[in-house]
């Protein structure tokens, strides 16, 4: 599958699932067949505390398609800058908005149209003023060199086509020191190929998942530091059976080789606060991409 086809799909499918939360239905493009209506999906399901719902718009949280909650681990200060990639109906960007204080500022960046109309309309209804939403795609932010001093994700990196480009971007606009607190789908092992392959398992967070191994590989050669990737979520067989159901395959043999090899995870890494000068910093960025994580101290 192209890249473009990728993005279309996976704009289309979220683009649909924003005009069927602002009709009141909740959706679960990452599970549950993909975008389809799911109060229980065994991805996106029970991520948010009561406390922290209470207070948002209820298009808000039924908007919510992640497959963890990035502001409840990130450690948020008042004050600081967050980046919010691929912020859909806006739970996170609203949430760290009030971590951050008025003070500090949220981004969220998002490239469909229908779900930063929906953003925008719960920012309007939270009342909540240090918030802006973009438009965008996470392989190119729009945003400045070293502008922000937290990025969060909510289980949207393994919808790009290009994870390379999209952490080489992340560690472009944070600031020295900036840390990359994401959730996401992470896979242990091997997925069989039917999976990877599979459009619809891509646009539900399946096919496109990253190994923890990938991740830390990439952030690692990318230059970032302190790289820990904590599962918070696994999904077992029950689990399994449920995002696959409606991919047009073989359900049940493949859940006995997916349940447990799939996870929701945290993901953390650190932007050195001292980079090197320009003249050693391609030599350095080689070195880390020859050697890897395990053998580059």
């Amino acid at each position: 599958m192209s890249s473009e086809n990728l993005k279309a799909t996976v704009r289309d499918r979220y683009g649909k699932a924003a005009l069927q939360v602002a009709g009141g239905v909740k959706t679960g493009c990452c599970g549950g067949g993909s975008c389809g209506t799911s109060n229980d999906d065994p991805i996106t399901s029970n991520l948010y505390s009561d406390a922290e719902t209470a207070t948002l718009p209820a298009e808000a949280v039924l908007a919510s398609l992640g497959c963890g909650n990035p502001t409840a681990l990130a450690e948020l200060h008042e004050g600081e800058v967050v980046l919010d990639l691929g912020s859909g109906g806006g739970i996170d960007v609203l949430l760290s908005a009030r971590r951050v204080g008025r003070t500090g500022k949220a981004y969220g960046l998002d490239m469909t149209d229908e779900m930063l109309a929906l953003a925008r309309e719960n920012q309007r209804k939270a009342g909540v003023g240090n918030v802006e939403f973009l438009k965008g795609d996470i392989e190119a932010i729009p945003l400045p060199d070293s502008s922000v001093d937290v990025i969060i994700s909510n289980c949207v990196i393994n919808l790009s086509a290009d994870k390379r480009k999209v952490i080489a971007e992340a560690f472009r606009v944070l600031k020295p020191g900036g840390r990359f607190a994401v959730s996401d789908v992470v896979v242990r092992g091997d997925v069989p190929a039917e999976v990877r392959s599979s459009m619809e398992l891509w646009v539900g967070c399946i096919a496109g998942a990253l190994t923890e191994q990938e991740f830390h590989s990439l952030l690692w050669e990318t230059g970032f530091e302190k790289i820990d990737i904590e599962p918070t979520r696994v999904y077992e067989f029950e689990d399994a059976k449920a995002f696959l159901t409606g991919a047009g395959l073989d359900t049940e043999a493949l859940a006995r080789e997916v349940g447990g090899r799939v996870m929701g995870a945290f993901i953390r890494a650190t932007k050195p606060a001292a980079l090197a000068s320009e003249t050693n910093a391609a030599p350095a960025a080689l070195a880390r991409a020859c050697c890897g994580p395990e053998c580059c101290a």
